[in-house]
Parts: structure tokens; C-alpha cells; sequence
């Protein structure tokens, strides 16, 4: 049996790489999945990376529908993920339901890490809330861009100083070991986006990929405890994410 590929961005990584190990273990050695940021994924397929199933936003699958890559009208929502704050167990949280006490926080933070924002959703929400905040300049000594969300959290795990904060996907840090969700940006600042599985054009095991998707999305409340919303109550998210 062929393996079957997967390339997901991370803020699905819990719940894909979850059904990955169950299918491990009815058929070892038949799925392979690789996790990451969503422009890092998106040009893994662009160069031609083998895949049957495709986990990103919904504006870079469009993107890849109109250059043939993705099968039109194969889309399956995961559901909305908004962007977050993290501290690591044992430090203070942080208050950040409103702009004025989040930019206060902010401002007090010795490091904030996130991913990069030439590459991942969330670090492009952290520097947009940034600039409308008109705090980024004063605050950009203090960032630290890691390669993913899940790389991102590795890196605040490694910290040691009392008021270290995480930006990432309110997905990740649900799921991330040692973290604790500080909140979720106030809605003023938000940007939800919504995570769909989409089948790649030149998959190789396209009824398996179609299995595999419908197994991923559908659990609605295990993608709700997860982190996910529903995706018809999202504002669209820009294409760029």
C-alpha cells in the first residue's frame, strides 16, 4: 500500500497528526505527515512535494486551486482559529482582554516570541496588532521569530525570564505541553481565519486522502475542544494568511 502524504499547517498539527497515529497503528508505516508554517507548506506543494491531503487557510487553498494544484469543490473546513497569547506554567498571566491592558503587557515583556511573519498566520496578526497599537518599533528588539508555532513554543519553553509571552494560534498553545493560554486577542484586534483539508491535484491515493479528510473534520467536537470554531461564523480571512 502507498503511503499516503500530508502537509499541514500547524495549527492543525494536534488533531491531524491525532488521527495520523490511529491510522499508524490499523496500517504501519502508511501515512506520512509534515507540519509547519503556512507559507512554508504551501511551497512545499508549489515545487511539486508529493501529497494527497492538503491542511491550510482557506485563502492559500485558493491560491492552489487556481494554479491546478487542489482539486476545486474538495474543501472540508476544520473550523476558525483565532490568535493567542502563552505564558509558560508557573509564570504570571498576563490580562489581555481589552487593548489598553494588552499593550500594557506587552510593554512589559522582557521577550516575546512568535513565528515568523513572512511565513506564519500568527506572526503576521502579532504585527499588525503591533502597528495598530503603535508599539512595534519600541517592542521590535524584543521579538524573537521562530520557524513555526510549534517551534515558537519550544523556544518560550526554553526561557527562564518571569515575563516571557508566546503568540501563536489559540491551537497550538491549547495543545502545546507547559503553556498556559493567556487568552485569546480582544476581538478588536482578532483575526480568525479558517483551516480547511483540501485534496491535492496529483494525489496518488485519492480515495484514501477522501477518507482521511472526512474522518478529520468529522469530529466537530473533538475540533471544539481542539480549538477550533465554526467556520460559517468567521468574517473571510484575507488571502494572504
Amino acid at each position: 500500500m502507498e503511503a499516503l502524504n500530508i502537509l499541514s499547517a500547524g495549527a492543525a498539527q494536534a488533531v491531524v497528526a491525532r488521527l495520523v497515529e490511529a491510522l499508524q497503528l490499523e496500517n504501519p508505516g502508511t501515512v506520512n505527515a509534515c507540519y509547519g508554517a503556512v507559507q512554508s507548506m504551501k511551497s512545499r506543494v508549489l515545487v511539486g512535494e508529493p501529497v494527497d491531503v492538503i491542511v491550510l487557510t482557506d485563502g492559500l487553498l485558493d491560491e492552489l486551486v487556481q494554479k491546478k494544484l487542489v482539486v476545486p469543490g474538495t474543501r472540508a473546513a476544520l473550523g476558525t482559529v483565532g490568535t493567542g497569547l502563552a505564558v509558560r506554567a508557573g509564570t504570571p498571566v498576563p490580562e489581555v482582554a481589552n487593548m489598553q491592558a494588552l499593550r500594557a503587557n506587552l510593554l512589559a515583556a522582557e521577550k516575546i516570541v512568535c513565528p515568523d511573519p513572512a511565513v506564519a498566520t500568527a506572526g503576521m496578526v502579532l504585527i499588525k496588532v503591533l502597528e495598530r497599537l503603535e508599539i512595534l518599533e519600541q517592542l521590535r528588539p524584543r521579538l524573537v521569530y521562530c520557524s513555526s508555532g510549534h517551534a515558537a513554543m519550544a523556544e518560550l519553553a526554553r526561557g527562564t525570564g518571569p515575563r516571557e509571552l508566546g503568540v501563536m494560534q489559540m491551537t497550538e498553545i491549547i495543545a502545546g505541553a507547559g503553556m498556559v493560554l493567556a487568552g485569546p486577542l480582544p476581538a478588536e484586534l482578532q483575526s480568525k481565519v479558517i483551516y480547511s483539508a483540501a485534496l491535492a491535484a496529483h494525489a496518488k491515493s485519492p480515495e484514501r486522502a477522501r477518507d482521511f479528510m472526512r474522518r478529520l473534520t468529522g469530529d466537530r467536537q473533538a475540533l471544539r475542544v481542539a480549538g477550533f470554531g465554526e467556520a460559517q461564523n468567521a468574517g473571510a480571512a484575507p488571502a494572504t494568511l
